[in-house]
């Protein structure tokens, strides 16, 4: 008796979108193509296309699962009271949390660099939530919770610069839980490296 053999299985829209977003990250979104993606996957272009109708769509799913996480954050963060200091801190550690769980689609925003439309509008949505982060550090300087010396704009680059930094050394298998890395951040940012002597 013959077993039967079995096929390659079938790709749905998520694992299509997984495998995608990993070779953005390793190739470049420029230097994939649908060809690269088709023969990563064993199916064919015309499967691929079954899902979706363009590379630049599975780019769009892409960069829009970071934003939307980020934005969840943000919604959430307008919702509690209190000190902007704490919110800022909320948001801050949503962000990390965020980052962690979506880590191929947050270092897939970071590395858009603006060549297609679905670029620039990723772009503008990161600079929508940029100026949201800019809006609490203004809030909380002027609260008297954070130094007005430094420009708000500045305080908040410097800020998520750090915790976009994640992209580069941050892997789930290797180290520190996703909460843990949160928790390390905002003990820098929000009460420094000093020790209190």
């Amino acid at each position: 008796m013959t077993t039967p053999r079995r096929g390659r299985p079938g790709y749905d829209l998520e694992s299509l979108l997984q495998v995608a977003v990993k070779l953005f990250n390793e190739r470049g979104y420029d230097g994939t193509s649908m060809e690269d993606l088709s023969r990563k996957l064993g199916i064919t272009k015309s499967a691929i296309y079954h899902h979706v109708p363009s590379k630049e769509e599975l780019l769009r799913l892409a960069v829009d699962r970071a934003l939307d996480g980020l934005f969840e954050v943000a919604a959430s963060t307008d919702q509690l009271d209190g000190r902007a200091i704490d919110r800022l801190e909320h948001l801050v550690r949503g962000s990390v949390l965020v980052l962690a769980d979506r880590l191929p689609f947050v270092t897939l925003l970071l590395r858009v660099r603006g060549n297609t439309k679905v670029e620039r509008a990723a772009l503008a949505r990161r600079r929508e939530f940029d100026r949201l982060v800019t809006d609490l550090v203004k809030q909380a300087a002027a609260e008297g919770d954070i130094r007005p010396d430094v420009d708000p704009a500045v305080t908040a680059r410097l800020v998520f610069g750090m915790v976009n930094s994640l992209i580069e050394w941050y892997r789930p298998r290797r180290g520190s839980a996703a909460a843990e890395v949160a928790d390390a951040v905002c003990k820098v940012a929000f009460e420094g490296l000093r020790t209190g002597s």
